[in-house]
């Protein structure tokens, strides 16, 4: 397998990843009935947002804590939901991907997470 390299790769591993998540018992009703997520239309958000942690290029501006407050204040979110996503997400990279960036990508995870959870839950 190879490492996440560009933009595509992040593009591909976003889709895999809310593909599972969308229809997850655990997560998947902040996706479609608490966010309503569109993912044609958040999917270049979210591809952005990691194109900036892992690359640090890309122009992601917006608040990702202010976002998970808005979307907690409707359902509260528990440490279970920041499990649940937090396998899925290193699930489908594990499955698609290997290397340094791949790595990062799960580390950076686990920090958004862990400081989500202490600031949401």
């Amino acid at each position: 397998m190879k490492d996440i390299e560009n933009r595509a790769d992040i593009e591909f591993l976003m889709r895999s990843f809310y593909k599972e998540a969308f229809n997850d018992s655990a997560i998947g009703e902040f996706f479609t009935k608490i966010a309503k997520l569109d993912l044609e239309e958040h999917l270049p958000h979210i591809t952005d947002f990691w194109e900036q942690q892992l690359f640090r290029k890309g122009d992601y501006k917006k608040n990702v804590l202010q976002i998970h407050k808005g979307l907690s204040e409707k359902k509260s979110f528990e440490k279970l939901h920041f499990e649940r996503w937090l396998f899925l997400l290193d699930k489908t990279v594990d499955q698609n991907f290997e290397g340094e960036k791949a790595n990062l990508i799960k580390t950076r995870a686990l920090s958004i997470a862990t400081v989500m959870q202490l600031k949401t839950v």
